[in-house]
């Protein structure tokens, strides 16, 4: 993800809903890939972070993905923001709901 305009608090660095919106994006499309998508599908229940490092305009942000808790009914992931030279940026982790898909329709 780029740190741009659209993402940058006042002070020119990465702003900590950012860092949070790409934990939430990261952690749900892991937890939906590890499911039956004919049967289940996952939605955040609860999501934390601790913001470690700042990022700034013109920086480019990533974010990996992986399992603490991997249930038939919630899964928990841990979320790590880098920037490019892999310095952790942001820690977060994602509780997901998993559900029948046809009890949500």
């Amino acid at each position: 993800m780029p740190v741009a305009e659209a993402s940058i608090q006042p002070l020119g660095m990465l702003n900590g809903g950012a860092s949070m919106a790409l934990v939430e994006i990261v952690g749900s499309m892991a937890a939906n890939l590890v499911v039956d998508r004919s049967r289940f599908v996952c939605f955040g229940l609860d999501i934390n972070g601790n913001h470690v490092r700042p990022a700034f305009k013109g920086q480019t942000v990533s974010a990996t993905a992986r399992p603490i808790h991997i249930g038939s009914t919630t899964h928990v992931w841990e979320v790590r923001v880098e920037d490019e030279q892999n310095r952790l940026l942001c820690i977060g982790r994602i509780t997901m709901a998993v559900r029948p898909l046809e009890a949500i329709k």
